[in-house]
């Protein structure tokens, strides 16, 4: 694991933007049954983290996409770490909804998105990729090309990574699920004996809170 995929597990960790709890599992909207769960809002919260996560993703950007002409945040919760990460950059900057506004202009894409402009995506958790496939349609939709997406953290499904691989958008981010696992185990978050059950989970999730 890097050094960098690591702190960022830890700050989540200690920040209680992400929670374990393998024998007492949550139950997310879509009915499955997980050892996790993460709200990557809460980092805004604390400054330290929120310029670590600021400056990674700037960095991220730099690194991975020297050829992007704007970033665009995917709302709701990637509007402000992408925000922040244009900023490091002194780039041009917008935002994507799920979908166009029912009035008005009916935008889906606010801000200025020029014709062609190559554009990074920014979101703040990737599960099955829905909302991040929505944004990449608008971008491609308002005329933009998608050339990638960074994030905070990935539970690394693989049917998400399938869908990005066949659409053609490499995606990248600070710390994901695999990590962040071996992390809290051991700092304690959770029981070594767990972790092999927790790791299960981004395997097969419908299969692991079928086998509690």
């Amino acid at each position: 694991m890097s050094h960098q995929s690591a702190k960022l597990a830890k700050f989540l960790l200690e920040i209680k933007a992400v929670k374990l709890s393998p024998r007492d599992p949550f139950t997310w909207t879509s009915g499955i049954k997980s050892p996790i769960y993460c709200d990557n809002r809460t980092v805004l919260s604390y400054p330290e983290v929120r310029n670590f996560v600021a400056d990674s993703l700037a960095e991220m950007i730099k690194n991975y996409f020297p050829e992007v002409d704007r970033i665009a945040g995917i709302a709701t919760a990637g509007i402000a770490h992408g925000v922040l990460a244009a900023d490091r950059l002194g780039m041009s900057y917008c935002y994507v909804r799920p979908e166009p506004k029912k009035h008005g202009l009916k935008n889906q894409v606010e801000g200025y998105l020029a014709p062609g402009d190559k554009v990074v995506l920014v979101e703040d958790l990737i599960s099955t990729g829905k909302s991040s496939l929505q944004a990449v349609e608008g971008v491609r939709n308002a005329g933009g090309e998608v050339v990638g997406l960074i994030a905070l953290f990935t539970y690394g499904f693989a049917d998400a990574q399938k869908k990005f691989a066949e659409e053609g958008i490499p995606v990248y981010t600070i710390s994901n699920f695999d990590v962040l696992s071996e992390v809290a185990a051991q700092e304690g978050y959770i029981a070594s004996e767990d972790l092999a059950s927790v790791k299960q989970f981004a395997a097969n999730p419908q299969a692991w809170g079928e086998s509690l």
